[in-house]
């Protein structure tokens, strides 16, 4: 809880004189606000006594002019001040999250939605704002504008009409403690339910096309109404505390005025107080009312703004898995010569191995061909080379160096990746080839996309590799989205190159064209394949088969063939099927 309680501090603590002269001005105002309802008093007094003439009514409304003057001023500071910073500090804490984010591993991401997170982006940090906002200022008037009032309305007017007053409005600052409480639980509820419907719908746009596919709409339709019922129902808990506890403000306040008015009309007419200091007293009491509803805001607002920090902490709190060694190698660059030592690697500790004893050595400049059936752990194998996840078990090398020794900005510096599910951002060809090679020119863009067979295709659109792609590359086809990934990759001209079933949306022509580029361009570096089709492999320097997360060959094409083993059964199933694609 204190470590909580510090990283807010931390971003209060650098705008502390800011804060500070915020609460100054908005006490000057308080201040200032105090004598508004005396002069009002000294008018009604004096005009109903015949003691006040023109000149001296003229004085007291320059006076309360001044004084509005004074208060105007002072509202737009300590706005500018409180509110400002509570501004800076919310774009600083929303930087600071997605650095944040972006340092945690794989492992993270598999077990917290798209939509939980972008709820602390948005209605999390959206609370801690007002918190560390208009709550300062609710609570600072509800605090001191509250002291300074009662000892006003207690000198000015009279101690025992004012205790008086003050028993009802007890109950308000007791009832707030356990309706701060209450609020702050289910806020945190409204929440989690917010973010739920935010994963719903995020899955549903992403997954439109297999919905309308299976013509799931009016599955998907009733999925959507029930999460979307459970988010009005906590919405609903929250709203209706809110409808309880106002109303009930409200009262509370109009019996301090029904008090006021009985026993302060008796004291007035016994002339115990004049008519104008009743008349004060009821504007003081008018500027208590306020400060009672504040306090109500505040609590509210404090309570989210609790509530928010708590979920958000848990990011800040989170240690990446994966990190760079204190005592990292000083290395320059990788040259590619890689060797897998006994690796062994689960994803968790109930599940079974998905890489198990692997020994493996793939030398500089080599091209290496990972074949299997689903699951047997291909994808699993680059994960842990790029160190997405560490090994359980056994070490992997890179040009004689642990991998955890190695720099993470220089090991996936000095690798390229084309993944399974070829990502693009919303944005132009252009700039999502050179996403991993910012300086690059266009001549060399459009290089990279020659040997990635992509740049006629790219060409014959009509604003060519000015085009904006739609979300995840949506607009493009499969082929078109593979091509383009394989373009951003060969332009960072990294030491290793992992292609992860890269060809798999490519017919047999292009394929085969930009295999022979690969093999022309990458002469002198490590590139890794994998691949299912058996056409995509046979010109690697070596082959390794996986099955089970363990090595069942690996060799050569002529060698693996010879074993008529598994891969020859492969080869020889793929070529039937083939072959009756084509009768």
């Amino acid at each position: 809880m204190k470590k909580k309680k510090g990283i807010l501090f931390s971003y209060l603590w650098k705008h502390k004189f800011s804060y500070l002269l915020g609460l100054f001005t908005l006490l000057i105002v308080d201040y200032v606000n105090l004598f508004i309802p005396q002069f009002t008093g000294e008018i009604t007094d004096g005009l109903t006594s015949a003691a006040l003439s023109i000149d001296g009514v003229i004085a007291i409304i320059m006076k309360i002019l001044i004084a509005a003057l004074i208060i105007t001023i002072g509202r737009v500071l300590w706005r500018f001040f409180i509110f400002g910073s509570s501004r800076k500090i919310e774009y600083a804490l929303r930087n600071d999250m997605f650095s944040k984010l972006v340092t945690l591993t794989q492992r993270y991401y598999n077990e917290h939605k798209t939509g939980d997170l972008m709820t602390h982006f948005t209605n999390d940090l959206e609370a801690l704002r007002q918190s560390i906002g208009p709550a300062v200022i609710s609570a600072f008037d509800a605090i001191v504008m509250t002291a300074l009032v009662l000892y006003r309305m207690m000198v000015y007017v009279d101690l025992k009409l004012t205790l008086l007053t003050l028993i009802p409005m007890s109950f308000i600052a007791v009832g707030g403690y356990y309706f701060g409480e209450a609020f702050e639980k289910r806020f945190a509820e409204k929440q989690e339910a917010f973010a739920k419907l935010s994963d719903q719908v995020q899955e549903s746009i992403s997954g439109e096309r297999v919905i309308k596919a299976f013509v799931q709409e009016e599955k998907q339709a009733e999925a959507f109404a029930k999460v979307n019922l459970y988010n009005k129902n906590k919405n609903m808990q929250v709203v209706k505390l809110m409808a309880t506890v106002m109303p009930l403000l409200d009262f509370i306040i109009g019996l301090s005025y029904a008090l006021t008015i009985v026993y302060g009309g008796y004291l007035a007419i016994t002339s115990q107080i004049t008519l104008g200091r009743f008349v004060a007293f009821n504007q003081y009491l008018g500027m208590l009312v306020w400060p009672m509803i504040a306090l109500g805001d505040s609590i509210t607002m404090i309570s989210q703004g609790r509530a928010a920090v708590h979920r958000i902490q848990h990011i800040f709190d989170e240690v990446p898995e994966i990190q760079d060694d204190p005592h990292c190698d000083e290395l320059e660059n990788l040259s590619g010569d890689i060797v897998f030592d006994h690796v062994s690697f689960s994803y968790a500790e109930d599940l079974p191995l998905a890489i198990d004893q692997l020994d493996l050595t793939i030398k500089k400049g080599e091209t290496l061909a990972v074949l299997g059936r689903t699951g047997a752990g291909k994808t699993t194998l680059v994960n842990l080379l790029m160190r997405l996840y560490d090994p359980s078990a056994g070490e992997i090398r890179i040009d004689g160096h642990d991998l955890r020794k190695i720099p993470l900005h220089l090991l996936r510096e000095d690798m390229a990746y084309v993944p399974q599910d070829s990502f693009l951002f919303s944005d132009s060809l252009a700039n999502n080839i050179a996403f991993g090679k910012q300086d690059a020119s266009m001549a060399e863009i459009m290089q990279a996309c020659r040997d990635a067979c992509v740049h006629d295709n790219i060409v014959d659109f009509p604003s060519g590799y000015e085009t904006r792609v739609g979300e995840r590359g949506v607009t493009l086809s499969g082929g078109q989205k593979q091509r383009c990934s394989i373009a951003r990759a060969l332009l960072k001209d990294a030491a290793i190159l992992i292609l992860d079933d890269a060809l798999s949306a490519v017919d047999t022509d292009t394929e085969g064209q930009i295999l022979e580029n690969l093999k022309r361009i990458r002469q002198d570096k490590t590139t890794i394949m994998i691949a299912h089709r058996v056409s995509t492999v046979q010109n690697a320097d070596k082959i390794l088969v996986l099955e089970k997360g363990k090595e069942a060959e690996y060799g050569t094409f002529d060698e693996l063939m010879e074993k008529q083993g598994i891969f020859y059964e492969m080869f020889n199933k793929q070529q039937l099927e083939k072959q009756l694609r084509e009768d």
